[in-house]
């Protein structure tokens, strides 16, 4: 099958790589880019472990193919982090025990950072609702709703 030429933005840097028509934005960022926080949960749009953000917007990239991305900016959970350090969500994460076997803990980040770049002030239900569609198998969703919480508190 013929590859397709692709340059995008991704996490703040002019990326170029060649990918097959069919290929996923997930199966490219971790297959080819090596960016291997987002996680294969399902492969179909149900469980967040693959949130990206598509020019600021929330997406799975399981669902959305890696042309068409061409001429656009991605953020992975990578991109989060700066040289100065954590993200405020990262280190409330951490704080408040928001985590337990990591799968499910790269699509949280980046759908709680889309909540904040939002509304940097969410109530609790806000906070659900923008996580709805992240599913969690180790615990209860609790201590993430708690430690985004703090991070939206932490910001302010």
């Amino acid at each position: 099958m013929r590859k397709i030429h692709v340059h995008a933005q991704i996490n703040g840097l002019p990326t170029d790589f060649l990918c097959e028509p069919r290929q996923s934005l997930l199966e490219v960022l971790r297959d080819e880019l090596r960016l291997t926080g987002a996680k294969e949960g399902c492969n179909n749009g149900n469980c967040g472990a693959c949130n990206v953000l598509l020019d600021g917007r929330l997406v799975n990239a399981c669902c959305v193919l890696a042309v068409e991305i061409e001429g656009r900016t991605v953020e992975t959970v990578e991109g989060m982090a700066t040289p100065q350090g954590l993200h405020p969500l990262q280190r409330c994460f951490m704080q408040d025990a928001a985590l337990q076997c990591g799968i499910c803990t790269p699509g949280f980040l980046v759908a709680a950072k889309a909540l904040l770049d939002r509304f940097p002030h969410p109530s609790e239900q806000q906070v659900r609702h923008y996580l709805a569609g992240n599913l969690c198998r180790c615990t209860g969703y609790d201590k993430i709703v708690r430690a985004v919480m703090d991070a939206a508190e932490s910001s302010s």
